[in-house]
């Protein structure tokens, strides 16, 4: 069985970063953009990361520019615009498309796990996020207008999967 931990992704700094570095830890992988009207999102992407990294949250940032151009930087462009407008210190990748023949496998996967409104498995728009268990699997894809906030429940159940009956 295919999980996220069999995937590789280029980092903004160009080397390859395999997923299964992040194995036991529940990921929240979202395709950004920084001239979205979704970019504010960056800010409650921060806060999950800050409020549940140390239980083991990873929040895993994948710019994309296949929607309306709104990410045409560089990886410098995208770094220096996360840390001075959001102070973002998650992981970030590469650009990616995430949709079509040139979809970077993750994403190609991730499509094909969880399918969006009405049984799309295309990505919509930036800031679709997916939330994956600490085993790899995909427990949820939310749509680009949920706002980080709003899934704080979920990955706290997430976290505590598997951890319950460890005494943690």
């Amino acid at each position: 069985m295919t999980t996220v931990h069999d995937f590789t992704a280029r980092t903004l700094d160009g080397a390859d970063q395999p997923l299964s570095d992040f194995a036991d830890r529940v990921l929240l992988i979202v395709n950004v953009a920084s001239r979205c009207g979704f970019t504010p999102q960056y800010a409650g992407l921060q806060g999950l990361w800050q409020q549940y990294r140390d239980r083991g949250l990873v929040v895993l940032g994948f710019p994309c520019d296949q929607f309306g151009h709104q990410e045409p930087g560089e990886a410098e462009d995208i770094r220096s615009f996360c840390a001075l407008n959001y102070a973002v210190d998650f992981p970030m990748f590469a650009k990616v498309e995430v949709n079509g023949p040139h979809a970077h496998p993750l994403w190609a996967w991730l499509r094909g796990q969880k399918r969006g409104l009405l049984g799309t498995r295309r990505i919509k728009w930036n800031f679709t996020k997916f939330l994956v268990g600490r085993d790899g699997c995909v427990r949820a894809r939310y749509a680009p207008s949920t706002p980080p906030t709003a899934l704080r429940g979920r990955i706290e159940s997430v976290l505590d999967e598997g951890r319950r009956g460890a005494g943690t």
